[in-house]
């Protein structure tokens, strides 16, 4: 195969779920290209071939400074051309499901999306893909080729391969009608702490809780923890807490090595964003709740009797 990975970079940082994309790639095969498009992204070209590339290319031009999918669509498509890429490998976010589904349109080619791993099989490349709630898992393909795929967020990990890449760049030719969008403005969300994408402890708040203003026991624990804090759908259709930090089918996946569930019962809708987790603690008052299944160790109480004293124990533990 010859095989493309979009890596995608946020704040001047490779996104963790692209490269962890790029290492599954570069175990399926030797012929695996990287590339980077933004605005002063040539420097990130050394980082990322670490992680497997045989090359990186770089497209790094002002008309790729906003996060935009258009003008990135024009990018990969003629390199895809030129360079006869068999297989487009995305990690999922936002701005790459319009890359891709742009991408797709343009070369007439088959996407799928929503992928948890993929494997060569007798010389054919098969993805496999949750479904009914992620109850059972389906292998997918393609008809023709270039292959396109999404990756689920979270699904792989990056690997350093130990090697090193040839780092060139491409040109950068945007189409007139791919210049018709503007980005006027970018919020950026204020937060302490690390991502749910990234952080090794996640402390996740759900209707258990009773009310938003308890959730500054989940925000006490996660930062006693060095950790991140996460919540259920339930919680952030109610409004208790921003859409960025939502776990679940319709959220993140993310799989930190301790996951801390307060107050959430475990419905399947939370369960596939969070399964992958390396320890999952559960605290919550009905001993019948879901999450008790699949969880390492249950506690049976009060959130709000035992997540403070929780609290209190570990900022003792680290103080000494």
């Amino acid at each position: 195969m010859a095989t493309l990975v979009y890596v995608e970079d946020h704040e001047g940082e490779p996104v963790k779920g692209s490269l962890g994309v790029l290492s599954k790639a570069a175990k399926l095969g030797d012929d695996v290209v990287a590339v980077l498009c933004g605005s002063g992204v040539e420097g990130l070209g050394e980082q990322v071939g670490k992680y497997g590339a045989a090359r990186v290319l770089v497209a790094d031009d002002p008309a790729l400074e906003a996060p935009l999918p258009q003008p990135r669509v024009d990018v990969l498509a003629k390199l895809v051309e030129s360079e006869g890429f068999d297989t487009v490998l995305f990690g999922a976010s936002v701005l790459t499901a319009d890359v891709a589904a742009g991408l797709a349109a343009r070369l007439d080619a088959g996407l799928n999306w929503d992928l948890i791993d993929l494997e060569e099989r007798d010389g054919k490349l098969v993805g496999k893909r949750p479904a009914l709630q992620d109850s059972v898992l389906l292998d997918v393909g393609w008809k023709s080729e270039p292959r396109l795929a999404l990756i689920r967020s979270g699904t792989f990990e990056p690997v350093e391969s130990g090697g090193t890449a040839e780092v060139a760049k491409v040109p950068v030719e945007v189409e007139d009608w791919s210049k018709q969008a503007v980005m006027l403005e970018r919020a950026h969300e204020e937060s302490e702490g690390p991502s749910i994408e990234d952080a090794e402890v996640i402390v996740a708040g759900g209707r258990g809780l009773g009310k938003p203003e308890n959730f500054s026991l989940v925000e006490g624990l996660a930062k006693a923890l060095g950790g991140a804090v996460a919540a259920t759908r339930a919680v952030v259709d109610a409004g208790w807490y921003p859409y960025a930090s939502q776990v679940g089918q319709t959220g993140k996946t993310v799989a930190p090595k301790l996951y801390i569930a307060c107050g959430i019962s475990g419905a399947i809708q939370h369960k596939v964003g969070m399964q992958n987790s390396g320890t999952i603690v559960a605290i919550n008052k009905d001993p019948n709740a879901p999450i008790f299944e699949y969880s390492d160790l249950g506690v049976v109480g009060d959130v709000h009797e035992i997540v403070p004293k929780l609290t209190e124990l570990v900022r003792a533990k680290r103080a000494t």
